[in-house]
């Protein structure tokens, strides 16, 4: 099994070049792993459920020789939900993520950029440290989408 602590780099070293956002990207993906298993294996929806947590879901949404597109999101309960929308949920937070199975990196991406916002160092920072701190969370309360 692939961890962290086998990782040559590490993104705390050096924050906020490219070389640490690399690292951190590697680090996304060991944790998607640890959550996911396989992450070729991957297929359709998988939905994680932890008692008293919200339900983390995982869909695959394109896969390509080298790379996959997923989601990722929480089912929250919508706020302001009425008795005439029972059960609402919302996805939040409500993540693209995508996958580069040949270098073992995981990037949080915008769903809609504009010119030029994808090639932002501080905002690709920003949302993969997210990302990142969201997964280890996950993890932590007990959520699990592989199989067993």
């Amino acid at each position: 099994m692939i961890s962290e602590a086998n990782l040559l780099s590490t993104w705390r070293s050096r924050p906020r070049g490219f070389v640490a956002l690399m690292s951190l990207y590697e680090s996304n993906y060991v944790r998607l792993a640890q959550l996911a298993g396989n992450l070729l294996e991957l297929k359709g929806t998988r939905v994680s459920h932890v008692e008293g947590e919200c339900d983390l879901v995982l869909t695959l949404i394109e896969r390509a020789p080298y790379t996959d597109e997923l989601d990722l999101t929480y089912l929250v309960p919508a706020a302001g939900a009425t008795g005439n929308t029972p059960g609402a949920l919302e996805r939040i937070p409500d993540l693209r993520l995508r996958v580069y199975h040949d270098a073992r990196l995981l990037e949080a991406r915008l769903r809609q950029s504009g010119p030029g916002l994808e090639r932002e160092l501080h905002q690709c920072w920003a949302r993969n440290m997210m990302l990142n701190k969201w997964l280890e969370y996950c993890a932590e309360q007990g959520h699990c989408f592989v199989i067993r």
